[in-house]
């Protein structure tokens, strides 16, 4: 599954906001005492997660920045903070998980990832974090809540079938959709891991109409592929749209984030 550059932008200034501040500086206080700090980034993109997390880090880092998208890698390249040297690979990482954690990584990141994979992929991933010692920053998996308001008869139905999109396969074989936020922390926790966890919720206002539009259009888009009737999902874009356009329009969307690390060894 890709993701346009111009997407990952109109996003970025919301999920940076998002971000949970007490994960994130679970994180910083993980390497607070290191010299150094070698990075994998799972799913990169333009590198948003490195930006959020670079500057929490000690001043020598190195990031390898790992996904399928050529471009996307150029241009987190490209906007790569100062601080950081960096190093792109072009991946499929649902079928190259173990050649892309293989090599020194004293951490593992990623970004709104872990609601498209597969439990096997999952299980792959807590596999590998395990046997290596590797801590892991995993940040904004959608957790299947979403709040409208003004509210429409109809939001129950559509975000009902969105969710059930969140299931099928994303590339990596069924995706583990909204339980991947309760299913990745447990399954690190059995492994011995630490969770520090947090909610990391996307709010959107009034003023935030081209997200919102973008989100609406989306939504409607995957019920669609659910089988929700055409005329059905046509009445609610056009009262929710209505909604954006009167600046009356509001929306919560459920995000989890954590920070899972071997315990005993920071």
């Amino acid at each position: 599954m890709s993701f346009s550059a111009q997407w990952l932008a109109l996003r970025e200034p919301y999920d940076q906001a998002a971000r949970n501040r007490s994960v994130l500086d679970a994180v910083r206080k993980a390497f607070a005492g290191a010299s150094a700090v070698r990075v994998a980034d799972l799913g990169s993109g333009t590198g948003s997660t490195m930006r959020a997390v670079a500057p929490l880090l000690p001043a020598r880092q190195y990031w390898r920045l790992l996904d399928h998208d050529a471009a996307l890698l150029a241009a987190a390249h490209d906007a790569a903070p100062a601080m950081c040297e960096v190093t792109t690979a072009h991946v499929e990482l649902a079928a190259d998980l173990g050649q892309v954690l293989a090599g020194d990584t004293d951490l593992v990141t990623m970004s709104a990832l872990l609601d498209l994979v597969s439990v096997q992929w999952l299980e792959r991933l807590v596999a590998m974090l395990a046997i290596s010692g590797r801590p892991l920053y995993a940040a904004l998996s959608y957790d299947g809540r979403v709040d409208l308001t003004p509210a429409s008869r109809l939001d129950r139905t559509v975000i009902a079938a969105v969710n059930r999109h969140q299931l099928t396969d994303k590339g990596f074989g069924p995706a583990l959709g909204p339980d991947a936020a309760a299913t990745a922390p447990d399954r690190l926790r059995a492994q011995g891991f630490a969770i520090h966890e947090g909610r990391s919720d996307w709010t959107f206002g009034p003023a935030d109409r081209a997200i919102q539009l973008e989100m609406l259009a989306g939504w409607a888009g995957a019920a669609a592929e659910t089988g929700v009737a055409s005329d059905l999902l046509d009445d609610w874009l056009a009262e929710r749209r209505d909604h954006v356009e009167a600046a009356r329009s509001q929306m919560r969307v459920g995000h989890i984030d954590f920070f899972a690390a071997p315990i005993g060894t920071r």
